[in-house]
């Protein structure tokens, strides 16, 4: 008997997503853009179309191609490889149960290993680029004025661009104690406050929008709300046109997730404890922070600053031998 994918997907989706585990809409929609990858890649190789697709036909050696697809055609790095896998695997521990005739093919998708990830230094901009970046949006046009607010707010909160996205004018207090409230990843929620200055320019640009509460702080050019891809293309937008003022932006890519990290350096070079910057960017664990202090290379060189150099004579170097010397000399 033949066993559809496409039951045990919507299943997946509607039974153990949405209801078992009542996940975010970050999850789900991360998941789902998994599956569309997959089946995209799926129907291409084996000439079929989705619904008409098998379990047995997502094995583990097909599986392993969709994630070298991925990596090789598509230029995903590791980390985004390993979050398909991961999605891939939750749906597998769903079938587990419900498809016994299929175990062995689910005990090895499950057995397949994520890859390992290189570590690099996480990209920040420094005050001057920050400048650079906030002058660059015409503020003479309404999409101008949208932008240098949403970078503005963005710099200074470190809300992640589906946090950006989602924000909707009843989730800020402009008043006395301004403060942005917000629901984010693994759905825990945090107050981050606003400086008097973000909450002036933040209270011009709401009220321009409308007094609706359900109002996007940064709609589309529609009303409607922004994309993470619109996101990212106005950031690095605005990026290129404040290079030609900056030459330190040339050659750097700039995303909504550089403009978080700035946040956090700009917290740890203030002397904000590792603790609070948790806190402040809704990192589940205070040991995530370390990236920051590993990024800032100011931060480095004062602990250098406060260390007494080794009391050591420097002398120049002379040969004990003549013919060590003819050597030398050469």
């Amino acid at each position: 008997m033949k066993t559809f994918l496409a039951p045990l997907l919507e299943g997946f989706f509607t039974q153990r997503l949405l209801q078992e585990m009542d996940a975010s809409p970050q999850t789900v929609q991360a998941y789902r853009d998994a599956f569309r990858l997959m089946l995209d890649y799926a129907s291409r190789r084996l000439r079929k179309a989705p619904s008409a697709l098998l379990l047995t036909e997502l094995d583990a050696p097909f599986i392993g191609q969709f994630l070298g697809h991925l990596e090789k055609e598509r230029g995903n790095g590791a980390r985004t490889r390993n979050a398909r896998l991961a999605a891939l695997r939750s749906f597998f521990r769903y079938v587990g149960p419900r498809e016994p005739a299929h175990t062995d093919l689910v005990r090895r998708v499950l057995a397949m290993p994520q890859k390992r990830c290189d570590r690099h230094v996480v990209a920040f901009l420094t005050p001057e680029e920050v400048r650079a970046l906030l002058a660059a949006p015409d503020r003479t046009t309404w999409l101008g004025r949208r932008d240098h607010a949403l970078l503005t707010f963005a710099v200074e909160t470190g809300l992640r661009v589906s946090e950006l996205v989602g924000l909707t004018a009843d989730q800020l207090s402009l008043g006395r104690g301004a403060h942005v409230r917000c629901r984010g990843k693994g759905r825990k929620e945090r107050v981050t406050p606003l400086t008097r200055a973000t909450s002036k320019m933040l209270l011009g640009w709401t009220r321009a929008l409308g007094s609706e509460s359900e109002t996007r702080v940064f709609p589309s050019r529609r009303g409607g709300p922004l994309s993470r891809d619109a996101v990212e293309r106005l950031v690095r937008a605005h990026a290129t046109r404040a290079a030609e003022n900056c030459a330190s932006l040339r050659g750097k890519r700039v995303s909504p997730h550089v403009l978080r990290h700035t946040t956090a350096v700009q917290l740890l070079r203030a002397g904000v404890d590792r603790s609070v910057i948790a806190l402040w960017l809704g990192h589940e664990s205070v040991e995530t922070t370390q990236i920051y202090v590993d990024a800032d290379l100011s931060i480095k060189e004062a602990a250098l600053a406060k260390i007494a150099p080794a009391p050591t004579r420097h002398r120049r170097y002379r040969p004990s031998d003549s013919l060590i010397a003819f050597l030398s000399a050469l």
